[in-house]
């Protein structure tokens, strides 16, 4: 369950209802005992049919919990849960699994189907999820440089060639891989939107001649871009916008993996040594215009761990002379409510000595602004897409060793994290397992902390609000 991925009814009962033949099979293996009496309702529950699906949903779902400081904590474990099992998903497309990874999943699922609701329990298994995320980030890290080497710094260009084109989204490697393998020699050429920007830094990605370069802005934006673009979109994960009625992409809109629109073609999963089948957008790809140009240039990336810690000595020497006074986080998600305007005010009114760690897709609100550099160092560092945030906390930690720190906390690093859904929610458990504090989010609180859990929050780890960008650089950038 991820957000903004599947608005197909058909297909989310299917998966519910594969899900309940699997645990009935699972049920039937297993050792004696395995009866309704002695197991908790989530594993009991019998639908009569498909029809149930929504009278259980509403019996059970987030608001059956009345007390509202343990719904908030049972929120936290299960969003941190879900971002964490996105993860997972990736690096298994991948074919790198950690087995402590499944377990602790499947313990924590089976905890939270007892009665148990202990607030001082819950606590603690928020921080260890958070554990759990950080070596989920890992895990993915090591899949993505494992098949398609350590990201390197590169230009990718922005505007358009005149070939007929196919338009990735979402965050599925292996699914661009392997349409760029199929589309070679097609006269088809592949474009990157949103999270899959980071894409053309690896170099078995962007090796491809036809990896045409990167269109439009983050998720929320594609409406107009799949409008102009003309061609074949190709959704891998999640961030679709359902779109209207009369919007003509829709019948160029294609879904794979836990994608899903009702009326789009779904390429469905691969089989065991086999890639998926994309003929079918290569098809339509020939018989469409070249994408519309909608804007020019270059934009810089693949600044993630192994890149950035290549030019460690540059960085090092450039805190010690003071050139670098600060380091900024600002990873997580966009959105488009007015109020993320902020996130572009925030990164211009930095002072010049300051330098933006970034991953996901709240790079957009700056990442095409002109910030310049300090010495050859730019100032905006792309770490790559969300799951990317684990190069982020890679760089702290390497920088906490090299200045022979104790706690990662004295570092002159600041995190203003943009949130929007459970991929930042795990990322920041991540970081309050690792003990780093102060840790501000945007534009608003999440709403589903109590004043109670954040409280905790608040006293324990620091965490706060923003304000307005002008006001925030002078309180956050306290030397």
């Amino acid at each position: 369950t991820i957000t903004n991925a599947n608005f197909d009814p058909a297909a989310i009962t299917g998966r519910i209802s594969a899900t309940l033949a699997f645990r009935q099979r699972i049920c039937e293996h297993a050792a004696t005992g395995c009866l309704p009496a002695t197991l908790p309702p989530a594993a009991a529950w019998h639908p009569g049919s498909e029809a149930d699906y929504g009278a259980q949903a509403e019996a059970v779902g987030v608001l059956s919990e009345k007390n509202e400081d343990i719904r908030s904590l049972l929120a936290l474990i299960r969003l941190g849960l879900k971002g964490l099992s996105a993860y997972v998903h990736h690096a298994r497309a991948l074919d790198r699994t950690n087995p402590a990874i499944d377990a602790f999943l499947i313990k924590t699922l089976a905890f939270l189907a007892s009665p148990t609701r202990d607030a001082g329990v819950l606590t603690a298994l928020v921080l260890e999820v958070g554990t759990y995320g950080f070596k989920a980030m890992e895990l993915l890290d090591k899949a993505n440089t494992g098949h398609f080497g350590n990201p390197e710094m590169s230009k990718v260009n922005l505007g358009v060639r005149a070939n007929p084109g196919i338009l990735v989204s979402g965050h599925d490697l292996r699914d661009l891989a392997e349409l760029l393998e199929q589309s070679q020699g097609s006269g088809v050429d592949i474009y990157t939107h949103s999270e899959m920007l980071p894409a053309h830094s690896y170099p078995g990605l962007k090796k491809y001649p036809n990896l045409a370069g990167n269109y439009g802005s983050s998720w929320w934006h594609q409406k107009d871009d799949f409008e102009s673009f003309n061609g074949p979109i190709l959704m891998t994960t999640n961030c679709i916008v359902p779109p209207s009625a009369k919007a003509e992409y829709r019948l160029r809109l294609f879904t794979t993996g836990a994608a899903g629109y009702p009326g789009t073609t779904h390429i469905p999963d691969r089989l065991p040594g086999k890639a998926k089948d994309f003929s079918s957008l290569l098809a339509l790809a020939k018989t469409c215009k070249a994408p519309t140009q909608i804007e020019s240039g270059t934009i810089l990336g693949g600044f993630a761990h192994h890149q950035v810690l290549a030019l460690a000595d540059k960085v090092i020497e450039a805190v010690k002379s003071g050139a670098i006074k600060h380091f900024v986080v600002m990873g997580g998600c966009d959105g488009r409510m007015k109020n993320r305007e902020y996130y572009s005010d925030f990164a211009q009114n930095l002072p010049k000595d300051s330098v933006i760690l970034t991953a996901g897709c709240a790079k957009y609100r700056y990442n095409k602004l002109d910030l310049g550099d300090i010495g050859g160092i730019p100032r905006v560092l792309d770490a790559g897409q969300c799951n990317d945030s684990y190069s982020l906390i890679a760089v702290a930690l390497a920088l906490k060793a090299a200045f022979g720190l104790d706690d990662i906390n004295k570092l002159p690093i600041v995190y203003n994290i943009a949130w929007y859904e459970q991929k930042a929610v795990i990322v920041l458990l991540a970081l309050l397992a690792l003990g780093v504090k102060n840790i501000h989010l945007g534009p608003t609180l999440p709403a589903f902390l109590s004043p109670g859990v954040a409280k905790v929050l608040v006293d324990n780890f620091g965490i706060g609000a923003i304000s307005n960008a002008e006001e925030d650089v002078k309180n956050f950038l306290v030397s």
